[in-house]
């Protein structure tokens, strides 16, 4: 579990004690109550499976993909992948690949709705690129219309492995995946994926599979 959840849980059970003791009421104590396992339930951080095979991107977040396609940059073409997280799935984020952080970008922005085609302009957003010897991967934290908050842990010069943890965003939010132009992918449109154990594509390496727990 992510400690921010406790932090959260720890507040409202102080409030619900508040309350019984003022007004002597197990009904309203109880909904502070009910917030506090809610925030333990959302704050929640599973462990994951993470595959180890040649060249294998897993997803950075747990959602549903809205979008697959290729667009035009200023460093040629990419594959670029859009993840829908709403509030009832995990929120931890997690490295595409093993590889080194060479850039952190926080902008501020809007709090539109993540599901809207310019929210990844316009919206408060976290980028943060990651490069080994095979690739360079951009992973964008969106803030959502009910996110408040996106949380990175990582700076440049930091080693993340695949599947490492890396931030969260808090509550519904959205997360972009920039690929290099020769990644194979391997999820479509209206999949769901798991942060950590679901490859989203594959680029050329030579080296040997296995997988692991993290």
């Amino acid at each position: 579990m992510v400690r921010d959840g406790i932090f959260y849980a720890l507040g409202l059970i102080v409030v619900a004690l508040v309350l019984w003791r003022l007004t002597g009421s197990m009904g309203i104590s109880l909904i502070p109550v009910l917030l506090a396992v809610f925030f333990l339930w959302f704050f929640r951080d599973p462990p994951r499976r993470i595959p180890n095979g040649p060249g294998e991107i897993v997803s950075p977040a747990d959602g549903k993909v809205t979008e697959a396609e290729w667009i035009e940059t200023p460093d040629g073409s990419r594959l670029r992948l859009s993840i829908f997280l709403n509030v009832f799935d995990v929120h931890v984020n997690r490295s595409p690949i093993e590889g080194t952080v060479k850039l952190v970008n926080y902008k501020t922005g809007l709090y539109l709705n993540a599901m809207r085609a310019d929210s990844n302009v316009l919206n408060e957003q976290n980028v943060v690129v990651i490069e080994n010897e095979y690739c360079s991967i951009q992973v964008k934290q969106i803030a959502g219309l009910l996110a408040r908050r996106i949380v990175c842990w990582v700076k440049p010069g930091d080693t993340l492995k695949r599947g490492e943890r890396f931030g969260l965003i808090k509550f519904g939010s959205r997360v972009d995946v920039l690929m290099p132009s020769d990644a194979n992918l391997k999820v479509r449109r209206d999949d769901r994926v798991k942060g950590g154990s679901t490859v989203l594509a594959t680029v050329p390496t030579s080296k040997n599979s296995d997988t692991v727990e993290g």
